[in-house]
């Protein structure tokens, strides 16, 4: 993985992680994806025999693994050919956002916070497809130079 690719990821994830945040504090209907960590995180320490601690506890390290974790997805826009960072973008920002969208139930962490309602399930897809495009742009750019 080189420094171009993992940057990319980076401006990715950050475009993520300012929409979620910015937009969960107006609109009502916004996915609450820190709601999804938040609960993660605190089924894994159960899971361990460890006592999670409280929501404001848990926020900050929700919001660093998120971007964390989104910042080595979205990185693998870089790999492979410069050209196809587009089409590696779109594919990696709709599949996480229908995997946002699809699995939390599934996983035991509820539906609600990405699937209230239909405009919540389309802000999540189109937020992690937001993160797809950046990060392909970011990639062609840095790679251009």
């Amino acid at each position: 993985m080189t420094i171009s690719a993992l940057g990319s990821g980076l401006a990715g994830a950050a475009t993520l992680t300012l929409l979620h945040e910015t937009v969960r504090r107006i609109n009502p209907d916004a996915p609450r994806m820190d709601v999804l960590g938040r609960r993660a995180i605190a089924q894994l320490m159960r899971r361990a025999g460890e006592t999670p601690p409280d929501d404001q506890t848990l926020q900050p390290v929700a919001l660093l693994g998120d971007v964390i974790s989104n910042a080595l997805y979205y990185s693998l826009v870089g790999a492979g050919r410069r050209k196809n960072a587009w089409l590696r973008g779109v594919l990696l920002g709709t599949a996480a956002g229908l995997g946002g969208v699809f699995l939390p139930g599934p996983l035991g962490l509820g539906k609600r916070p990405s699937g209230r309602t239909f405009q919540t399930k389309a802000m999540t897809v189109a937020w992690y497809l937001a993160g797809g495009l950046v990060a392909a742009a970011t990639y062609r750019g840095l790679k251009k130079k």
